[in-house]
């Protein structure tokens, strides 16, 4: 199951107004992940690309392993929506309807298999992938059509979560320009992470008790997008890629480790 033992009971404190504002975390956690948030957005609006994936990997390390794949699909639902609010006249539109059809199938395909992965598992595969999107590139066939890319990386993004970095290298092979390339990205996976959060709402996940969670991450995650798209990094693009993949790779380690103890 992905609700995690405990939900009905969390549920009906939640509609009764007694349970906690973001869900089993403590409200200093809930603000640490909140500047991260911030942060990711930030870096993201800034650079394209990673800001996903370093908020997948810090969700992973302090969420129900259950719930970790569907909040973070929810949050990155209302950051890349607010990015494209915010950039919606650069954006190409011309690759976002064969993407959505195979986003559709994808998030089909990968909702079936979801619900058979333990705990354990989806800290393996969420760290292994992690690790991937540092050291490889998607097939490139799978770059060179927008159904397919919907569909491989939607069906990906239903088991691990984090596949910006699948998405973004698509886009860069059509989109080359930074503006309407993180404008158009924001509109796939606007599009990619809305469809998984309707399916995991159609799965019986319990957002309810993590509502409160969720909207101070999209929250500061819209103001880190405000503030990257008007602020001008001093630290060398190079460096910070560098600090960047230092830390998601500590982090992966980390939860294959956390991953093979609970299997």
């Amino acid at each position: 199951m992905l609700t995690p033992a405990g939900g009905d009971a969390r549920d009906r404190a939640w509609r009764d107004g007694t349970g906690p504002m973001f869900g089993e975390i403590s409200e200093s956690a809930a603000a640490g992940l909140a500047l991260v948030s911030f942060f990711a957005s930030f870096m993201t609006a800034s650079f394209g690309i990673g800001g996903g994936t370093l908020m997948l990997a810090v969700l992973a390390s302090v969420l129900p392993a259950p719930l970790i794949i569907p909040v973070h699909g929810a949050v990155q639902l209302g950051s890349n929506a607010g990015r494209f609010a915010l950039l919606s006249r650069h954006a190409d539109w011309s690759l976002s309807f064969g993407f959505t059809i195979g986003a559709l199938a994808g998030v089909a395909a990968g909702g079936a298999v979801v619900v058979e992965l333990s705990a354990g598992a989806i800290q393996l595969v969420v760290g292994a992938f992690i690790l991937w999107t540092l050291f490889f590139r998607p097939p490139g066939a799978v770059l060179r059509f927008s159904w397919l890319a919907g569909a491989a990386s939607s069906f990906l993004t239903m088991l691990v979560g984090g596949t910006g970095p699948f998405v973004a290298a698509y886009v860069r092979s059509t989109v080359p320009d930074k503006v309407p390339f993180v404008a158009t990205t924001a509109l796939l996976m606007t599009a990619q992470h809305g469809l998984k959060t309707l399916m995991f709402v159609f799965l019986g996940v319990a957002f309810a008790p993590w509502l409160g969670l969720m909207a101070a991450l999209i929250g500061a995650g819209f103001l880190g997008t405000w503030t990257g798209k008007r602020v001008l990094l001093s630290v060398p693009d190079r460096f910070f890629r560098i600090v960047l993949a230092g830390v998601l790779g500590a982090m992966a380690l980390r939860l294959i480790w956390q991953g093979l103890g609970a299997l």
